[in-house]
């Protein structure tokens, strides 16, 4: 029977520095490339989303076309704010109107099926309806529409795709919700 080789002190700590570089490596690229985790900042999309949540969000490479009831991250949206987070509402080549009497809104025609908003769309906020999603653009609201800074508002209108820096897939870190202030960890899960 052959005795077991003994290994060098000094090549099992080089093994694992290599393995713990290759490792970091592989997070660098995977949340430079592929996935970033994104804050949620204010109530604006109240109740789906709360003030301090964690997203994990797909990054825009990967996303492919963007679909009404996506939930995407908006980069360089106003001056005054780097991000915001948002709901897709229309696509390019789709029209948005608004019934601000009854709260209602409509795309093509039909008014939308919108069970995850906190109430109905009461303010105009400036933009002239009804208007035509741009090619290469999408229509966003958020879900707290009468407090919600969004596409109704001239300085933001329809939003080009290249300014939207992923989708929201995953909620891994509840913020605080407004009425009970403590984390509900049963919100934790898929958002769409």
């Amino acid at each position: 029977m052959r005795a077991a080789k003994e290994i060098p002190q000094g090549q099992n700590a080089y093994e694992w520095i290599r393995a713990l570089l290759g490792v970091a490596v592989s997070v660098i690229l995977v949340f430079t490339f592929a996935v970033r985790i994104v804050s949620v900042s204010g109530e604006s999309m109240r109740e789906t989303l709360q003030d301090g949540d964690r997203l994990l969000v797909l990054n825009a490479l990967w996303c492919g076309d963007y679909r009404p009831g996506d939930i995407v991250i908006v980069g360089q949206a106003f001056s005054d704010q780097e991000t915001i987070v948002k709901r897709v509402v229309a696509t390019a080549g789709q029209t948005v109107d608004f019934d601000f009497e009854t709260g209602s809104v409509y795309v093509d025609g039909a008014e939308l099926d919108e069970p995850y908003i906190r109430e109905r769309t009461y303010t105009p906020e400036g933009v002239t309806f009804p208007l035509t999603v741009p090619e290469g653009g999408v229509f966003v609201l958020g879900d707290n529409r009468n407090d919600s800074k969004d596409s109704r508002h001239t300085e933001l209108g329809a939003v080009d795709t290249r300014k939207i820096l992923g989708k929201a897939v995953w909620l891994l870190i509840p913020g605080k919700t407004a009425e009970l202030d403590q984390r509900e960890l049963s919100r934790i899960g898929s958002l769409n």
